[in-house]
This record gives structure tokens, sequence and C-alpha cells, in this order.
């Protein structure tokens, strides 16, 4: 599988690269500027397999990924890695004396450091990027009065001088990345341990009415099958329409999952798998670097 083409969110030094180098053993890595343009090569063929970010521990879900899954392409998540975010303020060292005016990251990034940057740079300019990895590119070709937000493998793949560590508001700043495929392909990874087995789910309602989310639930609940996360999302018809995407914490069977299924047909409700994956938790090293 060492011909196998991953792509990933990017450029250089972005959180997916860092987990894409984390997780897989071999293969061709291709970065794109957006997700929708990685998930799309997905869907035409050019590689075999996406990783995209799926869910911040502060931020919460990225939407743009989960409703690009649902509406615009036909994937399956076949894999996920919860990789911990430490984001950290990177300046060229050329202006290091320089005020900071403008500050360049992702958006969930910025988000991820209001605190941090309400304190700090109360009136700095804050512009938004397509990664945190272009951040760092863009300050790095021409930093004079900016500033970056982004991890430490970027700050040394732009040259770029790490003024203050971790700004994030909180410890415990995990995201979670998908990783995707059309045509089911044995994934070839590094030896990481498998934290748990999980089925995501769409579920879609035959319209809104009272007790409809408890009789979804409950298909689930009297089973004994635990659910991680429940998550409504527009089904983009009409205003009060609405999916839930669900995770389910165990590995599809040919014996609960259809019952489930079946039971929720009988509400006039509709399935749909989204994947069933292993989960696997992932540290990853820094590298060295000079601050």
């Amino acid at each position: 599988m060492t011909g196998q083409k991953i792509g990933y969110l990017g450029p250089r030094g972005t959180f997916t690269k860092m987990a894409v180098d984390s997780l897989f053993d071999g293969g061709s890595f291709i970065s794109y500027e957006s997700i929708p343009a990685c998930l799309d090569a997905v869907e035409q063929g050019e590689i075999d397999t996406g990783v995209v970010p799926l869910e911040n521990a502060i931020e919460g879900s990225v939407h743009l990924t989960i409703d690009y899954l649902v509406h615009q392409v036909n994937q399956s998540i076949i894999a996920e890695m919860t990789v911990p975010i430490k984001q950290h303020l990177c300046i060229h060292p050329d202006h290091a004396d320089e005020q900071v005016r403008k500050i360049y990251s992702h958006s969930h990034a910025i988000a991820q450091c209001h605190q941090y940057l309400h304190k700090n740079f109360p009136d700095a300019k804050l512009e938004y990027t397509a990664s945190t990895g272009r951040a760092a590119e863009i300050v790095g070709e021409d930093g004079k009065g900016t500033a970056a937000i982004c991890n430490a493998l970027a700050a040394e793949e732009y040259g770029l001088k790490i003024v203050e560590e971790n700004i994030h508001d909180y410890d415990n700043n995990h995201t979670r990345f998908a990783v995707v495929q059309k045509t089911p392909k044995t994934l070839k990874v590094k030896d990481h341990p498998v934290s748990k087995h999980k089925t995501t789910v769409m579920v879609t309602l035959p319209k809104d009415y009272v007790g409809a989310l408890h009789q979804v639930l409950a298909a689930f609940a009297w089973r004994k099958m635990n659910l991680s996360k429940i998550e409504s999302r527009p089904l983009k018809t009409g205003l009060g329409n609405y999916f839930f995407l669900i995770d389910v914490d165990q590995p599809y069977d040919q014996v609960l999952f259809p019952g489930v299924q079946a039971e929720l047909q009988a509400l006039g409700c509709q399935l749909k798998v989204i994947g069933t994956y292993p989960s696997y938790q992932i540290e990853v090293p820094s590298p060295a670097r000079k601050i």
C-alpha cells in the first residue's frame, strides 16, 4: 500500500498534516487548500484517502466537513484520530521588534485563542485563512507587523519564531480528524492502539413532531447501544428541517444496527451509515525548534 495517495488540508505545517504524518505508514501525501478541495479529490478518484478535521474540543464540530460529507459527496469515514492541538503565536524573526498589527489564522484557531487575543492584542486586526499552515506561510513571506497562530511544525516549516507557546484558552485542546474513502481500501497505519470502535449514522425524520427524537434515541437505548455524540444539522430544504448525526460506540454488526434501522423505518425515519471505523488517540511529538 506504499503507493496509496493520501490527501489532507494543507499546506505544509497544518495540524492535519501532523495527524497524517503520525498515523500513516507510507504512501504519498498531497496537500489541498480547503476541505472541499480535499473531499472533491477523493470523490473524483485523484486520491485514495482524504484526511480532514471533524471536531475540536473547544469550538465543536467542523460544520463544513460534516455538511460536505452529507450533501456533496458519497464517502465513508473509515478511521478517525484524535490529536492534541497546541497553538502558538509566531512572527517573522526579521520583524521581531515591530508591533503586531495583524494576526493570521484559521477561524477555529482564532476562536480557540479568543481570551488571549482579547487581553494581549485588542487592537490587532484578525485575518482568517484556510488553515493555520497557510497563516504561517503568509507571515513567512512578508511578516512585517504580522503574526500567525499556528503549531510548531508550521513555525519550523516557514522559518518563524515562536514568541509565546500554548496560547489557546483551554488546556484540553484536541481535534478529531476523519479519514475518508470513496472505495474502501486497506489502510497501512503505524502501530497505534485502537482506543475504541465507532459507527456514525445519519438519521432523518419524516417531519417534526412531539417525541420524535425520543423515539429515535429509544431505538438505541433499549438495545443498550451507547451514543457518544448527537448533533443536529439543517437539511437545507427549509427552516426547521434537520437531520441527526449520531456516533455509536461500537462497530456495525448484523443484528443490532439492522434492528435499529427497521424500527426507525417503521416510524418513517431514514438511517444511513456514514462509517464504521477504529478510533485512534495519537500523541504528536513536537519538532525541534528554537524559541
